[in-house]
């Protein structure tokens, strides 16, 4: 979608989206001030938003589907898409490319930053290539991990289509088989098999698509991982060690990876569960005692005898976001999938 196109975007949802912005919803979806600026959230979560950052010209500077987004040591953002003319583009905060490199990721889908030793380093999953590849911040490969076939819980290395990682301060990490088997696979930092658990299934262990994985350690002497069941509309806690803990329902909310940032978690939310349209996404911040503050394009968070109530879609402002990166500003940054090849959108706080 060109610049043009972003900017009537919203204007045009608004317009044919069936009476999903009615006038009375105005108040409680959003709000224009007298610039015209788009405000989403709620409580003390509310943000400008910014359809025209990180626009380029797709001739030269393609994307398809704009998976996910982290920000490395220099401050820059960070961005993986599956388009193989250039997998990762590299832009400051104000959305001016930097750079941009990898054509050999078709199913570029987690990207995760690690710091050693003063340098950075990206972990990609490539569903399409069965593997995880962990390279230099500027794209030289210095570990690849293929199928775990030896584990037994893979016939064949199809059946592997890792989705997410996350890395511990020991360098140890943990990939997500979102998209394949659902296993939780255990790693130190010379890429040895420690343990593997979870799988495909209902039971509390168990995952429906565990899509996006992270490292919790705002309880300094209790780490634990927080894992997305996304298509039951649960997040997980599990120890280190692979043992379950607890689960943290958010109806109607098919969340992506789990964001920490300060002392609160944030997600994209692919879509609604019930509503009429697939692309019917927000986002959703979660403080440090597991409640729902503010649902930036969805309705309020209600609590109803310490039960959430369903979340929706109130605005068709996204199309199915699938990553948030959260700067030192508290500004998001949203990569979308499936978006009509859009560059991500900011969000400033307010």
């Amino acid at each position: 979608m060109m610049q043009s196109g972003r900017r009537s975007f919203l204007k045009k949802s608004a317009l044919a989206t069936g009476g999903l912005l009615t006038f009375s919803q105005l108040s409680s979806a959003f709000s224009i001030d007298r610039n015209n600026d788009i405000i989403i959230g709620h409580n003390n979560h509310r943000y400008k938003v910014n359809l025209n950052w990180g626009n380029l010209d797709p001739a030269k500077t393609p994307v398809k589907d704009c998976h996910e987004i982290v920000q490395d040591s220099q401050g820059r953002i960070v961005m993986l898409t599956n388009h193989t003319k250039n997998n990762v583009l590299i832009y400051d905060k104000s959305g001016k490319l930097l750079d941009k490199w990898g054509t050999e990721y078709p199913g570029g889908h987690g990207l995760t930053l690690a710091k050693e030793n003063g340098e950075d380093f990206l972990f990609i999953t490539d569903y399409e290539r069965h593997q995880v590849i962990k390279t230099t911040i500027d794209g030289k490969v210095v570990m690849t991990l293929d199928c775990p076939l030896d584990t037994g819980h893979y016939a064949q290395k199809e059946a592997y289509k890792p989705t997410e990682t996350t890395v511990l301060e020991n360098g140890d990490f943990y990939i997500a088989d979102g998209y394949g088997n659902q296993f939780i696979l255990h790693y130190n930092h010379k890429g040895e098999l420690l343990n593997v658990f979870g799988g495909r299934g209902r039971e509390e262990h168990q995952f429906i698509n565990a899509h996006g994985i992270c490292y919790d350690n705002r309880d300094k002497a209790n780490p634990c991982l927080l894992i997305t069941a996304r298509e039951q509309n649960v997040l997980k806690k599990f120890s280190l060690e692979g043992e379950y803990l607890s689960s943290i329902p958010v109806p109607g909310a098919l969340i992506c990876r789990p964001v920490i940032h300060n002392n609160e978690v944030y997600f994209a939310v692919l879509k609604s569960k019930e509503a009429a349209n697939d692309d019917s996404g927000f986002l959703l911040i979660m403080d440090d005692q597991d409640q729902v503050v503010s649902c930036p394009g969805a309705t309020k968070p209600v609590y109803e005898n310490h039960q959430l109530d369903q979340l929706y879609q109130t605005i068709r402002l996204f199309q199915h976001p699938h990553d948030v990166c959260v700067d030192e500003d508290d500004s998001i940054y949203v990569a979308q999938w499936n978006s009509g090849q859009t560059y991500p959108i900011k969000l400033t706080r307010v």
